[in-house]
């Protein structure tokens, strides 16, 4: 059995730790794009939730600070989450669209996180699936899923990333 220390309890984690999570959540995102289990949209991720929410294994919640007066997003957000907590899916929240659009759109083939017609990538909600044909082993996905696991024991649901720009 593990037991977490005083500093680990207070739910103040270290900037290299917080680093670490930020590349695994990188790496997750770049393995699942071209295997197609990345759904990205708000609209798009409710209605694979609704359809298949135990293929579902990583939920990301993506905003901007000019997002937070956004109520209609942050209602879209809340009953998200509810979902997600109801169906023991991890949940991330991520500080910076624009990176994420950028890992999404870049290991995608250049897009620059653009759709094909040529609009942003809605990267708001952004869904992690299981590929149906084989059980996903990802060292990176299990370390987010730790990771997702501890902030829930310190009473921190759905933890904040920062995706740092490069």
């Amino acid at each position: 059995m593990y037991t977490m220390t005083f500093e680990e309890l207070s739910g103040d984690y270290s900037q290299e730790r917080m680093d670490t999570v930020a590349k695994a959540l990188e790496e997750v995102l770049t393995s699942a794009l071209p295997q197609g289990c990345i759904t990205a949209g708000v609209y798009e991720a409710a209605k694979s939730l609704n359809v298949d929410p135990d293929n579902v294994v990583l939920c990301i919640l993506a905003t901007d600070d000019e997002d937070v007066k956004d109520v209609a997003l942050q209602i879209h957000f809340t009953l998200i989450q509810a979902f997600c907590c109801e169906n023991d899916i991890n949940i991330l929240r991520v500080n910076n669209t624009r990176r994420l659009a950028e890992i999404l759109g870049g290991a995608g083939g250049g897009s620059g996180g653009k759709q094909s017609g040529g609009e942003p990538l809605d990267v708001h909600c952004v869904l992690v699936t299981s590929p149906h044909s084989t059980s996903w082993k990802d060292p990176a996905l299990s370390k987010l899923n730790r990771f997702c696991r501890e902030s829930r024991c310190m009473d921190q649901w759905v933890p904040i990333i920062n995706l740092p720009e490069r």
